[in-house]
């Protein structure tokens, strides 16, 4: 596989057989930390980042102080050091960093699209078509805190340099992310959650270092800490039908629970909710056409 710049992505597959073999039985519900083979890279260098940092849109940029606590009520702001300084001098920065929508840029398309591509099997063997493939990539000094937080996407998080720690919650549970916030989140708003102490005894917590990834599944909740020494780390997300279609139920739960009516918690995979999915869709094709 080559990529767009004339180097070689790999020279051997980034997912071993047994890592496929564990990804294909956990997917997409259960977290799973898994072997990867992608070495230090000409792209993930810090240098490297903090060229691709310069060339993003702001859109696709976030950066804040990483001696943040757990829990964070709405999304911090940035600090008022540069991102190509919070980069390059990331180690002494105290700064977390991410680069959104990194296959914006045609190089680091290649890269995503050939790492999804070895497991483009396993995945559309489960949950269809592979959907709206993005990347991000994550640059943390030491002891830095991610926040309390959940995500709409597939998601395998592969340590590149540094260790962290990422502590999931079950996805779905409404103990660690209640319905309402689902709905509200789906139309709109913010992905931080409420961080109580009283949660923590139901985390799981995988340890990640260089070579090693973890699963995350669709909306799970989950926070982060970095280890004691500056870390990189790229996130390959993707999303499916079943995606789509949970998060238009909670869309349509909502309308519900704004009509007074307390509408059922909608199911993971493998339940569809396909019908209330279906009615939210129609009520959105109505709601425009009027």
């Amino acid at each position: 596989m080559h990529g767009l710049t004339g180097f070689t992505i790999t020279d051997r597959p980034v997912f071993g057989p047994q890592a496929r073999a564990q990804f294909a039985a956990a997917y997409p519900e259960t977290p799973v930390i898994l072997r990867h083979d992608l070495a230090e890279h000409p792209l993930l260098t810090l240098d490297a980042l903090a060229a691709l940092a310069a060339k993003l849109p702001d859109t696709a940029i976030e950066y804040n102080r990483g001696d943040l606590p757990l829990g964070v009520d709405g999304k911090p702001g940035p600090t008022d050091i540069g991102i190509e300084d919070t980069i390059r001098h990331i180690a002494i920065s105290n700064s977390w960093a991410v680069l959104k929508n990194i296959e914006q840029d045609p190089a680091y398309e290649a890269l995503l699209l050939a790492l999804l591509g070895e497991l483009r099997g396993e995945i559309e063997a489960k949950t269809g078509a592979m959907l709206r493939p993005q990347g991000f990539v994550f640059i943390s000094s030491p002891n830095a805190v991610t926040p309390y937080h959940f995500d709409p996407e597939h998601n395998i998080l592969l340590q590149l340099a540094g260790h962290k720690v990422m502590t999931q919650f079950p996805a779905g549970d409404p103990r660690f992310a209640p319905d309402t916030t689902h709905e509200s989140y789906h139309s709109g708003g913010p992905r931080e959650l409420v961080w109580h102490d009283a949660l923590a005894d139901g985390g799981t917590a995988f340890a990640i270092g260089p070579g090693e990834a973890v699963m995350v599944p669709v909306m799970a909740p989950h926070h982060v800490r970095n280890g004691p020494v500056s870390s990189i780390s790229m996130s390959i997300t993707w999303r499916s039908d079943w995606s789509f279609a949970e998060a238009d139920a909670r869309c349509w739960n909502g309308l519900l629970r704004s009509a007074g009516l307390r509408p059922r918690t909608p199911g993971r995979w493998p339940q569809t909710n396909r019908g209330k999915a279906l009615a939210f869709r129609a009520w959105r094709r109505l709601f425009r056409a009027s």
